[in-house]
Parts: C-alpha cells; sequence; structure tokens
C-alpha cells in the first residue's frame, strides 16, 4: 500500500477515540446578564439560582440589607434582599458568592425581579475603610491614578467588554477577506514616522563577570540605541512580499509630552499593508470596515448600556466622561451612511483660508501649505465638509510626509496635486479628527534612496560616509544605515502597495462618547505618568 493510500484509509476511518475537552470551565452558575434575562417561571414560582460578583453597594437596615451586586457582564446591577445575619461584615469592594430565590419584585423596582439571599459566602474580603472607590464623586483624573481598581466600575467594565468585542468583529472582517494577521516586533531599530518622538530603550546590558564591577566603554546589550516601535507598518511590508494582505493590531509608542483628551504615550494600532495600485481602494477598504464594524456593535446591547450610564448617578461624574449620549444612535447611522466625503490638501486649505478671510472663523494657527492641519483645522473641515459623517482629506504635500510614501500620480492643472503631494489620506472624524493614515509605499528603489534625505534635510547632498559622521541613527541614507534592511524590501523584488493605520483606541472614543482618550484606555500612560 502507498503512503498516500494508507493516509487516506486513515482518514476514512471512524475516529474511535473521539476529542474530549478537557477544560472545566462553563457558564455555571449564571453571571449577571444571564441572571437578570431570566424569564418569570410559567407557574409563578421561584427559581433558585446563584450568582458571585462584587459588592456595589450594601444598605444595611434593622430587618434586612439591600445589596447591590455586579460582575462587568452588564451596567445593571442585581439586587439582592440579605437578612442581617448574611450581611454582617460585608462592605464594598467585597467579593461574594450568593445563593438563593429569584422572585419578582414588588411593582415600581427598577428590576423585575430580586434575589433573596439564602446563603452568602465571601470569598474576597474588602478593606472598608480604605477601599478608594466609595459611594461619593470620583474624578476622572483620581481614578487615572489608580486605573487597577477602576477597571470595576460599570463603565470601564462595559468599555472593556465593547473593546474585546471590537477586535473580534475587526478579525472576524479580516479572516473573512483572506487577510494574514501577523506579529511584529515591539523593539525596533528605526523610528518609522521620521517624527523623532521615539522611546529610547536603555540596551545597557549586565556587567560581564570577567570585567569585574564595570562595563567595558561602549557596552550595550544591543550594541546600537532601539526603540519602542511608533508603527509596524515597515514589519507589514516585509511579510507583504510573501503574502499580499497583512493585518495587525498591536501596541504602539509615542513620546509626545501633548496632554490633551486625544493623546497618551501608549495606544494600539491596527494596521493593514496589501498589494494594490489604488489609493481609493485602501480608502474603500478602511470605509468599509468601519461600517462593518459599527453594524456588528449594533446586534449588542452596548448602545443601550451606554446610554444608561449616561443617565445614572453612580460613584463617578458621567458627565465628565461622557458626551451627551442622546445623539450617539445617529452617530453610528452617520457612519454605516455613505460614501464619505472626500477633500484634497489643497482643497482644504482653501476652505480654510477662504473661512479666515471672511471673518466666518478664525483660527489661532494660520492654514498653510506647509504647516500641515492642526486639529482646530480638521475639526472644521469634518464639521463643515462631513456634515456628522468621516472625512478622507487626501494628498498631502510630500514635505510634511514621512519618506516611504509614493508621489501623487495624477496632476492637477494647478499643480496641487502631482510631484509636490503624497498618494495619502487621513480619516477626520467629528469631533475626534485624525483616526486613519495610509497611503500608497514608495516600491521602486531609486525613488526611494532619493526621497530618504527629505527625512532629514541636514544630511541633503552629503556622501554616506558624511552621513555616517554626521551620527545618522535614523540611517535614512542611501545604502546604509538601520534601514538598510528596508531597502533590501525593494532591491529583491518589489510590487506595488500601500497600507493604513487606525488610531483603535481614538475609534473607541468616537464610538462611546467617552471624551477622554485616557478614560478609554485601560492603563493610560501619558507625560508623567505610568501608574501600575
Amino acid at each position: 500500500m502507498s503512503w498516500r493510500s494508507s493516509c487516506l484509509q486513515r482518514r476514512l476511518q471512524p475516529n474511535k477515540s473521539p476529542w474530549r475537552p478537557l477544560s472545566t470551565v462553563s457558564l455555571q452558575p449564571p453571571n449577571i446578564a444571564s441572571a437578570l434575562a431570566l424569564p418569570p417561571s410559567d407557574d409563578g414560582g421561584n427559581v433558585t439560582i446563584q450568582v458571585s460578583g462584587t459588592v456595589r453597594t450594601i444598605r444595611k437596615q434593622k430587618q434586612r440589607a439591600f445589596l447591590q451586586l455586579g460582575d462587568g457582564s452588564t451596567v445593571h446591577h442585581l439586587q439582592a434582599l440579605l437578612n442581617p445575619d448574611h450581611a454582617q461584615g460585608l462592605s464594598t469592594g467585597a467579593f461574594v458568592a450568593i445563593k438563593g430565590l429569584w422572585r419578582p419584585a414588588p411593582p415600581g423596582k427598577e428590576q423585575s425581579h430580586e434575589l433573596h439571599a439564602q446563603q452568602v459566602t465571601v470569598i474576597g474580603a474588602a478593606d472598608s475603610e480604605n477601599y478608594p472607590i466609595q459611594k461619593k464623586f470620583q474624578t476622572a483624573e483620581f481614578l487615572r491614578s489608580i486605573p487597577h481598581l477602576r477597571l470595576r466600575l460599570p463603565l470601564h467594565a462595559l468599555l472593556a467588554r465593547i473593546r474585546s468585542e471590537s477586535e473580534f468583529l475587526l478579525a472576524q472582517y479580516f479572516r473573512d477577506r483572506s487577510f494574514l494577521r501577523v506579529q511584529s516586533p515591539v523593539i525596533t531599530s528605526s523610528d518609522c514616522e521620521g517624527a523623532g518622538q521615539v522611546f529610547s530603550l536603555d540596551t545597557r546590558a549586565p556587567v560581564p563577570e570577567d570585567h569585574g564591577d564595570a562595563a567595558p566603554e561602549g557596552y550595550r546589550f544591543f550594541r546600537k540605541p532601539k526603540y519602542l516601535t511608533v508603527s509596524s507598518q515597515l514589519h507589514l511590508e516585509a511579510y507583504m512580499q510573501e503574502h499580499p494582505k497583512v493585518w495587525t493590531f498591536s501596541p504602539t509608542f509615542r513620546a509626545e509630552k501633548s496632554d490633551t483628551p486625544r493623546h497618551v504615550s501608549e495606544f494600539w494600532m491596527l494596521e493593514v499593508e496589501m498589494r494594490t495600485q489604488s489609493l481609493q481602494e485602501i480608502m474603500n477598504l478602511v470605509e468599509d470596515m468601519i461600517k462593518s464594524l459599527v453594524q456588528g456593535l449594533q446586534q449588542s446591547s452596548f448602545m443601550e448600556e451606554l446610554i444608561t450610564m449616561r443617565r445614572s448617578r453612580g460613584n463617578l461624574q458621567t458627565e465628565e466622561y461622557l458626551e451627551d449620549l442622546e445623539p450617539l444612535p445617529t452617530r453610528w447611522a452617520m457612519l454605516k451612511e455613505g460614501p464619505w466625503p472626500q477633500i484634497t490638501y489643497a482643497e482644504t486649505l482653501r476652505l480654510l483660508q477662504d473661512s479666515a478671510v471672511s471673518g466666518k472663523s478664525k483660527f489661532f494657527h494660520e492654514p498653510s501649505w506647509e504647516s500641515g492641519l492642526q486639529f482646530e483645522h480638521e475639526k472644521y473641515i469634518a464639521a463643515t465638509v462631513g456634515a456628522g459623517k468621516p472625512v478622507f482629506v487626501t494628498h498631502y504635500p510630500r514635505i510634511i510626509k514621512p519618506f516611504y510614501m509614493l508621489p501623487s500620480a495624477t496632476q492637477d492643472t494647478d499643480g496641487t496635486v502631482g510631484p509636490r503631494t503624497s498618494a495619502c489620506f487621513d480619516l477626520l472624524l467629528p469631533e475626534v479628527c485624525e483616526a486613519v493614515g495610509g497611503s500608497l509605499r514608495e516600491h521602486r528603489l531609486e525613488e526611494l534612496e532619493a526621497s530618504m534625505p527629505l527625512q532629514e534635510p541636514s544630511l541633503k547632498g552629503k556622501s554616506p560616509s558624511e552621513r555616517t559622521e554626521a551620527g545618522d541613527s535614523s540611517a535614512v541614507t542611501k545604502g546604509g544605515g538601520s534601514l538598510d534592511w528596508y531597502l533590501d524590501l525593494r532591491r529583491f523584488g518589489s510590487v506595488p502597495h500601500g497600507g493604513f493605520g487606525l488610531g483603535f483606541d481614538r475609534l473607541l472614543c468616537y464610538l462611546t462618547g467617552v471624551r477622554n482618550i485616557k478614560d478609554v484606555v485601560p492603563w493610560p500612560r501619558f507625560h508623567g505618568r505610568c501608574d501600575c
């Protein structure tokens, strides 16, 4: 019997030892969301259930105690009625398991049913006197100092579930379209964006035993300076040479000192690289991806829970966290409408300048060709051009964009789109503004080498040896440095391609109405703060 036929025979044989799951994890006891959804019994009788969670609040009286229990599965709490013995020693923050009768609540109560406790087990006691999250006003700034505990708050538990579901929906979207998910490094040898806002690693290695207490001069773990990644794009391009469509989802780091509601030092980026010659194809993918995400989120109860949180009065001032969420359903609906408007950078500049000259708008930063768009400019364009929809701004000046972008192919009569501009785009969301940036990449070796000095004007016109002597650590030079591997991707065969990067946390801010990105990021790191 041949090897092939024996393999086929084994495949056709019935499985005599079927796979059995080893995990003992089950859905019982139910979480609070499933308990609250339990329908009343047909005969009007009681149902015995067991739930566990954190004590949100407890109010003790002589004859009984009222306890609100939460477990992160819903923003709604479960109310339990306890006798004084069960309530003894319980406090806010304790983790308990309660077993009892699930009975209809008296008329006029917020919930249709309540749990009449028969057995209460304290699994994890809490120091009530020092527990920092009490039933009183807690500022957002204070809660950012205890990110390990604020995760227990209903709003942050909800944001964690929205984040998880969004990641799943995006992964499903790309898998359904045959994109390969890949992993990119966090430690890199270059600054992809060339902005210089990178975190440098202290690469000094432990002192070798044969050198006593002092390391030899210049001794480093990686031999040369290394950085935390600002983008996975360059490494995605390496994958793309073999796989036509790739994507990744990873943390990204920027050493910006900007203390604004839109900036943190560590955030998550979804990045895509694909073989294409069409900038429009990339923008269509971005638009379709976000619309698909919104469609998926609408199948859940997240919208209702967000609005419930905005109306509630708990131990945080929701107005400080959340925008007015009444228009949120309209915002999601506008995201699904299309197509989204597009405007070139040159057209944007004319609109801004005309508005300023006519006195309709006053800008702190004067709009100009080489200064780029500031937040106030983006906000104006999103409001006037988008009218509630996202806006694609395309073909930015090459001088303000990274070296790897392909020059625009078309040539307008006024010269505003062509060799002076890059085939690129930014997607502006109302209020949040820039959330996605993408471009076609320069896939030709000579043209890429020629554009590299633009990244560091002081090195323009210098020979490779002169650039090395100048300390060109960013290695945006011809034939050398830390980006020489990137040039190899062109030296040894390349194809036209492009891609984009999505600021995942900014998108979540827009979808949830959270005012500050530091409150949608579970562990916010920003200038001067890195708690936990």
